[in-house]
């Protein structure tokens, strides 16, 4: 096994280095970028779990009780927590402090989702720029050695060539996933919504 994570990192020690110093600033994008996403990914995934009923909500509502953590985890839950804090007992006052705290939890749901899109959208452009830098290393050994420096001429064009897959590779997930955690973020800012019509009814 040891061998074989040595191998692996020899390999891509090397891949970084033929793609010259936009590598760097690649990795870089794409380390920021998953980490976002898995922030989102396990937010989001944690208010899916464990929600609670319009109706329950507005009974603990009543009763002014805070939802179990044990029992409760979901963005129902967390809209009724985060209403109770907040509460002034002022019944027309409470309803603009729901909505309030409706808009709050919304806002909440979209953080980082566009700094996602545009960290995935940079990396092709920076997969674009290694290929620039890669082109002119290529026309720089053409213009002193001509074509009879083959080996040289390789290392530009394989500088070109591994910027843009990277650039590519980083991207093409990246902008899935954004889809992906876009989705899941308007589908629980539309429950909150519902929940929330439902509690200001009742209020």
């Amino acid at each position: 096994m040891l061998p074989l994570l040595e191998h692996t990192w020899s390999r891509l020690e090397t891949y970084l280095q033929d793609g010259g110093v936009v590598m760097l600033p690649l990795v870089l994008v794409s380390l920021i970028m998953w980490v976002l996403i898995m922030d989102r990914i396990f937010f989001f995934r944690r208010l899916y779990r464990k929600t609670m009923s319009a109706r329950t909500a507005w009974e603990h509502i009543q009763q002014q009780r805070m939802p179990d953590p044990g029992e409760y985890r979901g963005i129902v839950s967390l809209l009724v927590a985060d209403f109770l804090e907040n509460r002034s007992g002022d019944r027309m006052l409470d309803r603009f402090i729901l909505d309030e705290r409706v808009q709050h939890i919304n806002r909440r749901m979209k953080d980082y989702l566009a700094l996602i899109g545009v960290l995935a959208a940079i990396a092709p452009l920076l997969g674009l720029l290694g290929t620039v830098t890669g082109m002119i290393a290529t026309f720089d050994v053409l213009s002193v050695f001509g074509t009879g420096n083959a080996k040289a001429m390789a290392g530009g064009i394989s500088e070109a060539l591994i910027t843009t897959q990277t650039g590519l590779l980083v991207a093409i997930p990246g902008l899935y996933m954004k889809g992906f955690l876009d989705r899941r973020a308007d589908n629980l800012i539309q429950r909150v919504k519902t929940v929330g019509y439902y509690l200001r009814r009742h209020l």
